[in-house]
């Protein structure tokens, strides 16, 4: 995919040049006429622009002899060249050849600004010249390319694997400048491109810096690849900074959170089947972690798959597990099992196959029979969330949430052959969505559904009591649910909350819309659109 400079690293570049009295025009010019037209310097310069307006942009060129054309109706021309002090570096004639005419001019200094016109010369002296031209050589890639951070210094120290660090780009540049650099973690640098925003590209300042933030998932030795690419598209050698992350003793911990870093993710595919982690507090769709879409149970796609985290196994360290089923109707009714440390991408480890309970229990836990239509696979389920823990004492417990036959069903940590426990025997929970926001700061649980044929949104209290079990009566009956907003399927396909995004202390509401918008809302109001999935 071909990437274009920005307008306003075109106009950054103009600004410095003029400041730095590159490009001073000769001490006097004759007003331009017909004889002489296009005038151009090489091909097109690397940065495009119009060199030939006071108030234009001067182009760039990457060679010290690079060639000026014009066009003429004259049967030759004249070509004068100045250098930044106004001295004539250039004077020469050439013949037009079908209504071109060309000189190459040799030996200009890298990073130096240049001055010239065109003369038509239909007898020596005629002819009125071009505007005053303007172009810069710049002949070399960027040098002094350095990295650093006090975050996570490359002698070791600082902060731990799972929290983010700030991390600082130099460079300098005697032409046309650093325009940008190129960088990716534990990873190879990608190609090409030159300095179009995206992942993998921040813009330098104008004194040829730029800073990043960074989060190594897990504890070990990193490489940070960086390089620096200045306005006429050269860029350095990569540059390795290794450094290491240590484990971090006292972790943090939140339900919601995958990455081990304290933030509750949101976990969606991208257009081409990969999963994206995107942080919570993240202002973009920029993603921490990119999980290939190869890496998915099936091997093929992320897309169309139930992804659902919010607690932990006993194995698996204080960031969530992750349970991931196939949704479509004719599904094999496995469910998988991803046992997390922290240290993402999943799939670097094969998911365990998680069996549906076969046995149940109530809601005190005590043994009952399983009712006729039990489902004994996940082939029958309807609706899938990790509802936050039931168990008490147990706060970060596996718990999820289903709709069977149209009744809620708890699965007990199916890590631990957990049980099932029936919840409603009305049958009215087919045709809503449901969203599971998790715990209060007391351990009161709650229950959000969308009613599909209408998109409204309703919230169920489920009160933690005073012994530790869970009151779950208000969720007999859908309807009866108290309406917090109201989100057509049609404008939101997908509706979902991985608990408090923004720290206030309030679970939050995050939608993908129609156009694949991601919007993050402050509880279920004030959305923030974070722009488009990739």
């Amino acid at each position: 995919m071909s990437r274009a400079t920005s307008p306003r690293l075109l106009a950054a570049c103009a600004t410095a040049a003029v400041a730095v009295g590159l490009f001073v025009a000769p001490a006097a010019q004759a007003v331009p006429g017909p004889g002489v037209t296009g005038p151009t310097v090489g091909s097109t310069p690397t940065l495009a622009g119009d060199g030939c307006n006071a108030t234009g942009t001067p182009g760039w060129v990457t060679t010290a002899n690079p060639v000026l054309t014009a066009r003429t109706t004259a049967p030759s021309a004249r070509f004068k060249v100045w250098d930044a002090t106004g001295a004539k570096v250039f004077d020469g004639t050439a013949a037009a050849a079908d209504g071109t005419v060309q000189v190459t001019v040799t030996g200009l200094a890298d990073g130096a600004g240049y001055t010239w016109q065109v003369w038509p010369e239909y007898q020596p002296g005629s002819g009125a010249p071009t505007e005053t031209c303007r172009f810069g050589v710049d002949t070399a890639a960027p040098t002094g390319l350095a990295v650093t951070s006090t975050d996570f210094p490359e002698n070791g120290g600082g902060k731990f694997a799972g929290q983010k660090g700030v991390f600082t780009f130099s460079a300098t540049d005697a032409g046309s400048g650093v325009a940008c650099f190129r960088y990716v973690l534990d990873g190879t640098l990608s190609t090409g491109g030159g300095c179009t925003p995206g992942t993998d590209i921040v813009e330098a300042g104008a004194d040829g810096t730029a800073s990043v933030t960074l989060k190594p998932a897990a504890w070990g030795t990193h490489s940070l690849q960086v390089q620096a690419i200045d306005r006429t598209g050269q860029v350095t050698q990569p540059l390795s900074y290794t450094f290491y992350a240590p484990s971090n003793p006292n972790p943090p911990k939140a339900l919601g959170d995958v990455d081990n870093d304290g933030v509750p993710d949101i976990l969606l595919p991208d257009s081409q089947g990969n999963l994206l982690v995107i942080s919570g507090d993240a202002g973009s769709t920029t993603p921490t972690t990119v999980v290939p879409a190869v890496w998915s149970p099936w091997g093929g796609s992320w897309s169309g798959l139930q992804i659902v985290h919010k607690g932990w196994s006993g194995g698996g360290a204080p960031a969530d597990t992750v349970y991931v089923r196939d949704a479509a109707p004719d599904n094999s009714g496995y469910l998988y099992q991803y046992v997390n440390q922290g240290s993402l991408p999943l799939g670097t480890r094969s998911p365990s196959l998680v069996s549906h309970a076969t046995s149940c229990v109530d809601t005190a836990k005590a043994p009952v029979a399983c009712p006729a239509d039990h489902s004994t696979s996940f082939r029958e389920v309807q609706q899938l969330v990790a509802f936050g823990s039931v168990e008490p004492g147990n706060p970060t417990a596996i718990t999820l949430l289903d709709v069977e036959q149209g009744n809620l069903w708890l699965q007990r940590d199916p890590s631990r052959f957990g049980k099932s426990t029936q919840l409603t025997t009305t049958g009215l929970w087919n045709g809503y969505d449901l969203i599971a926001p998790g715990p209060d700061a007391n351990g009161n649980l709650a229950l959000w559904s969308r009613e599909q044929s209408t998109g409204t949104l309703r919230a169920y209290a489920v009160p933690k009591l005073g012994e530790g079990s869970y009151d779950f009566s208000a969720l007999a009956d859908p309807a009866n649910g108290t309406v917090i907003g109201s989100f057509p399927v049609a404008e939101y396909p997908t509706l979902g909350s991985s608990g408090d995004l923004d720290g206030d202390g309030q679970a939050d509401l995050y939608a993908v819309t129609a156009d694949r918008h991601l919007v993050t809302f402050k509880g279920v109001g004030t959305p923030k659109d974070l722009g488009v999935l990739a």
